[in-house]
Order: C-alpha cells, then sequence, then structure tokens
C-alpha cells in the first residue's frame, strides 16, 4: 500500500511537473516576451489546417461558434449593412462577436479571430452612430489634425461595438469624377491624400518614438487596427470605370497613387487592402512585383495583406472561372488573408492541396500567418480577447456628434457669393419675414449620409440618428421666422408665399461602388427643374449635396449664391452654421469642378486646363457680427 502511495505521488508530481514545463514553455501566452519571440512559438506549434484557417475570413452571416472552432477562422466581417439585427445596439453587437470568439477560444492553441468591419466616414453600418463627412469633404478641409480627431472619435465608436479593426482609410487618389468611388478619395491631388493619412494615428494610436519603421501598431483598447485601401492605383481607372483598369508608367504610379502608401506604412499601418482594379492590365490581387516586392519588401511593410470582398475570385474572367487558380495567384502574389466571404469550405480545401502539392511553399504561409499573427499580438487580442460594453457609451456621443459639426463646417466649399462682388448674399440674414426650403435633400438624412450608410449603398430618409439640413435651419433662424418647405415648388408657390429668399438643397442620390459610376454627372431630379424655378424667381443659394462635382455650370447664371457641401453625414447643423454666418466659410475645392463632362478626365497640371472652378478655389467668409 505504501509503495503504490508513493508511485502514485510520484506519478502526480511528474504530471504537474509536465504541465506547468508546459506552460512556461507556451511563450505565445505571455504577454511580458516581445511579439516576434511569440510569433514563432505559436507558429510551431500550428498544423497546416490552424495555419490555413488563420487566413480565412467570412461574413458574420455564414459563421457560427462551430464554424470558427472547426476551421480555426482566423478573421469574421460585416459587409456592408450587415448586421445582428435592425438598430442593434452596441450590447448585440458585442454579444454576437464574443459568441463567435468563443468558438475561437475553444480550439486546441486558442486563436483569438479578429472582426473587421468598413467604417469609413464613422461606423457607417451601426444605427445611431456619429456619421462624419465622407473623405472628399475631409480633402476640402485641408486639416490633418482634424482628420485624426475623427479617427480617433471613430475608433471608440468602433469599439464600443467589440469591433477592433476598420477597413479605413481609403487613400485612392480620384482622377475622374465618373468614378463612383470617388466621393471615398480625399483628392486628386496626391499630396492632400498623403496629409490625410493622419487618420491612421487617429484610429490606431500615436506610433511612439524609437518604433521600428514599418512595423503595425495598435495602442491599446481604445484604438483599431486601420487599413491602407486599395493598393495601389484604384483612382486612375480607365474612364473612371470602377474595378477596371489603371493605364500608367511605373514612374506615374509611383508618383500619383504610391505616395500615400509611403505615409500609411511609416505610421505603422496594420493592414493594406489590394484593390479589385488592375494596373496596365494585371490585376492588382495577382500581381507579386508590387504586393510583395515592392509594398513588402521595398516598403518593407510588416503588417497583413487582405484582399479585397471575393477579390481573388475576379482574378479570373468571369469571377470564379478557375477558383484554384485564383487562390494559387492570389497567395503566390503575396496576399495574407482572403476576403472569402462565403465560399470558405472551396478556399481551405484548395490552399490545402495547393501546400501539399508544393504549389504554394509552406514559407509562404508561414509567411502569411506570421504577418495575421503579428497584428493580433501587437493589438492585445491574446490577452483580452472579448469585448465588453465598456465603452457603449461612447457611440454618437455628443462630444463626436459636434466633431462632426466643426468637420462640416470646414468641408463646405463657397463657390458663388452674389451676383456681382459688392452685393454678396452670403451669410444670409436669420431675421426676415419668411424663407423658402426646397429641393429632395433638404430633409433626407440618408441622401445627406451617402452611401456606405447602414446599408452599403446608403439609403433616403431617417435611416439613422441626425440633423437634416432643414431641420438645421429652422433649428438657426429667428423664432419669428417662418421656414417653409417645398421639395420642388412651382412659380405660382413661391409668388404666393412672399418669401424673402430660398435655399435650395440639391444633389446626387446615396450610391457606393460600381453603383455610382457615371458617365453624365447629373444632379437627381427633379434637382435642375427647381434650381431653375427657384432662382428664377428669387434670390437663392444652391447647397449642392453630392460625392463629387457635377455639372452645374448651365444653371449657374441664375445662382446667387453656390455651395459645395459634399456629403457631410449625420450633422446637418454645420451647414445651417455657415449659411447664416455663425462661422465663416474656409473649405477649398479638393477636387477639379469640371464645366463639361467631355473635358473629363481632368486634373491640375493638365496641359488642357479649363476649369469652372480649379483645385484649390474657395470663396471665405467671416462670421457674422452678432447683434
Amino acid at each position: 500500500m505504501a509503495n503504490s502511495q508513493v508511485c502514485l505521488l510520484g506519478l502526480l508530481i511528474l504530471i504537474c511537473s509536465t504541465s506547468i514545463g508546459t506552460a512556461k514553455h507556451m511563450k505565445y501566452k505571455d504577454p511580458t516576451l516581445p511579439v516576434e519571440i511569440r510569433v514563432n512559438d505559436l507558429l510551431k506549434r500550428m498544423t497546416l489546417a490552424e495555419k490555413i484557417g488563420q487566413m480565412t475570413q467570412i461574413e458574420r452571416k455564414d459563421a457560427s461558434a462551430d464554424v470558427m472552432k472547426n476551421y480555426f477562422i482566423g478573421s469574421l466581417l460585416s459587409g456592408g449593412g450587415s448586421v445582428p439585427k435592425p438598430q442593434a445596439s452596441a450590447k448585440d453587437w458585442v454579444n454576437m462577436i464574443n459568441d463567435f470568439q468563443k468558438g475561437c477560444l475553444a480550439t486546441r492553441l486558442g486563436i483569438p479571430m479578429i472582426y473587421g468591419i468598413d467604417a469609413v466616414h464613422g461606423h457607417n453600418n451601426v444605427y445611431g452612430a456619429t456619421i462624419f463627412p465622407h473623405n472628399i469633404g475631409l480633402g476640402a478641409t485641408r486639416d490633418p489634425d482634424l482628420v485624426k480627431r475623427i479617427g480617433a472619435a471613430t475608433a471608440l465608436e468602433v469599439r464600443a461595438t467589440g469591433i477592433p479593426y476598420t477597413f479605413a482609410p481609403c487613400i485612392a487618389v480620384c482622377r475622374d469624377p465618373r468614378w463612383g468611388r470617388c466621393y471615398e478619395s480625399y483628392s486628386e491631388d496626391q499630396k492632400i491624400v498623403q496629409a490625410m493619412t493622419e487618420i491612421i494615428p487617429g484610429l490606431q494610436g500615436d506610433v511612439p518614438a524609437n518604433y521600428q519603421k514599418s512595423y503595425p501598431y495598435v495602442a491599446g483598447k481604445n484604438n483599431v487596427a486601420a487599413c491602407a485601401k486599395h493598393f495601389v492605383g484604384d483612382g486612375g481607372t480607365h474612364n473612371g470605370i470602377n474595378e477596371n483598369n489603371t493605364i500608367i508608367d511605373y514612374h506615374g504610379l509611383l508618383a500619383i497613387h504610391m505616395p500615400a502608401y509611403y505615409d500609411s506604412v511609416y505610421k505603422g499601418v496594420s493592414t493594406v487592402m489590394v484593390s479589385y482594379s488592375s494596373w496596365n492590365g494585371v490585376k492588382m490581387h495577382a500581381d507579386r512585383k508590387l504586393v510583395t516586392g515592392f509594398l513588402k519588401n521595398k516598403l518593407q511593410f510588416k503588417g497583413f495583406v487582405i484582399s479585397d470582398w471575393q477579390g481573388i475570385d475576379r482574378i479570373t474572367s468571369p469571377p470564379g472561372a478557375n477558383y484554384t487558380y485564383s487562390v494559387q495567384a492570389g497567395v503566390s502574389a503575396g496576399i495574407d488573408m482572403i476576403m472569402v466571404p462565403d465560399n470558405y469550405v472551396e478556399f481551405i480545401n484548395d490552399l490545402t492541396l495547393l501546400v501539399n502539392k508544393k504549389v504554394i511553399p509552406m514559407s509562404r504561409i508561414n509567411d502569411a500567418v506570421r504577418r495575421i499573427l503579428r497584428v493580433k499580438f501587437i493589438m492585445g487580442l491574446f490577452e483580452k480577447p472579448l469585448a465588453d460594453l465598456s465603452l457603449a457609451d461612447q457611440l454618437g456621443k455628443k462630444e463626436h456628434r459636434e466633431l462632426a459639426q466643426e468637420a462640416v463646417r470646414k468641408s463646405l466649399v463657397l463657390l458663388k457669393n452674389g451676383k456681382s462682388k459688392n452685393n454678396p448674399l452670403l451669410p444670409l440674414s436669420k431675421k426676415v419675414p419668411k424663407i423658402l426650403v426646397a429641393g429632395i435633400h433638404a430633409n433626407n438624412l440618408g441622401y445627406q449620409c451617402g452611401g456606405w450608410t447602414i446599408e452599403w449603398q446608403g439609403a433616403s430618409g431617417n435611416i439613422t440618428i441626425g440633423t437634416t439640413i432643414l431641420d438645421a435651419i429652422k433649428a438657426t433662424v429667428n423664432p419669428t421666422t417662418n421656414v417653409v418647405y417645398s421639395e420642388n415648388p412651382d412659380a405660382n408657390f413661391i409668388k404666393g408665399n412672399n418669401v424673402s429668399y430660398a435655399i435650395v438643397v440639391v444633389g446626387e442620390p446615396p450610391y457606393a461602388e460600381t453603383n455610382g459610376d457615371s458617365s453624365k454627372l447629373t444632379i437627381s431630379d427633379p434637382g435642375a427643374s427647381t434650381i431653375q424655378t427657384v432662382c428664377g424667381a428669387v434670390k437663392c443659394v444652391v447647397v449642392i449635396v453630392s460625392g463629387r462635382p457635377v455639372v452645374i455650370q448651365p444653371y449657374i447664371a441664375s445662382i446667387d449664391a453656390l455651395v459645395a457641401a459634399w456629403l457631410p453625414g449625420t450633422e446637418g447643423q454645420g451647414v445651417a452654421d455657415l449659411l447664416f454666418g455663425d462661422y465663416g466659410f474656409t473649405g477649398k475645392l479638393p477636387r477639379t469642378w469640371f464645366k463639361s463632362v467631355d473635358q473629363l478626365p481632368m486634373n491640375i497640371g493638365d496641359k488642357h486646363y479649363d476649369p469652372l472652378f480649379p483645385l484649390g478655389f474657395g470663396l471665405t467668409t467671416k462670421p457674422a457680427s452678432k447683434s
């Protein structure tokens, strides 16, 4: 009996010492160790299935805790409009994400997944979030510090819902306003786009002094991993056709489309997304020279490269025609994480087969997984994989809405003020008997926000919480002033109401990506006739709500004052702040405003540059005296 007890005791000591030793040697679980040591330790422990799982990003609609666990899935995303439920709260988001995360934590190695979302002008998929002006408006501000503050506010709102990763910023240099994503570009001028990469330290936090250059950085729980996109040349496609071919020599590509990537990598951006577009006929998703050769080797980018939505499928024409080849071409080019987003079983099987047949070397898989794990360790995901509600009060909070209002004020560009220099219309008087507000964009929050708002393509009406331009006008004028609103008034309505002046708010409908491609660039009906009817009868200021310059020259003679408001977001009060002189106009055109679409493409520096308003144009006003 004594001998058996001694043996049992010895066995227990052996088991305990073995488990202690194992835990001690699980370096990847030790937050005191350098990131690269943790990455190396974890990578050595992983099977091929676990590695390929890390390279797979799927849509939340196709996920479950079991899928995450059984396929070792490394990342989830919400596509545009993909939400736990309509008007979901921060709690709904956190609970959903944690349910998925628990599946990952139940795996052998417990590697947490990273959840990504397109928070491209605030946390725009989420009801009640602050929606900031789209990038084209921010480009008009010429204010990198403002953009950095917007990044910090957006990070807090994204983290409020338990999400640690945003597919932003878009650092495209839009060279043709016919492109449906032009509003996602800060400017046609790469220097302005470069300056606006200051949003990255806003989102991720400031890189500390002496931090390794080109190494990803996320400061902590109040920050998110950012994503510079779309690498490279997405804003230069032929005729502005989305996902098309950018025809430019190597010097031109580097001079116009690449500079913002230098800045982004230097500022520690965690991820880079590859463009759907091609460069001189070669699909970017299959361009090893640029993705691996330039981004990873020359710029020494150490974060991970992610594909766009079904981006590898589109390597072939038609998309998905030879999926195995697409997997081979995309991964071989240097893409580390594949946004599948639903076809994950076929992707995993095909990539596994390609590795087993030695078509794709293990060194390429290890490089991809090393980069993904590096970002996850840097973010602190291993220490805090589960989200909580500690930041729930940040969603749509007052200070963020005030920041958005400031951004609107700084983004508006005054293009005309009075039919003569000596007779300006703006600022408008707040104290007149009656004002007419007209136009289908005046009282439509969805139109004001544009695409990528609640839904992928955006939507019409009161789609979230905010202030329409009409509401802002009513809140700004003297209580004795009567504000009458008519979307498209006729001459009799105007005559019968005897108004002092009119504010006409017209523009484009919401759109995103290819749906926004336009060869005509006209404002929505009945916008043109509204301008002609109203401005032909009474003094008027026309406010254009659009994602880019639109055709305005035929009407400009009848307009007294003209304002480019871009896509201002939820805080319409910023528009009224300028119209009535509480603040002065300071915005400058981030894009050339054409006379006719026949001139396009036309950018600053072109030989035949003959714009209606040049890049950088913008009249200024001083705040009205408070009486």
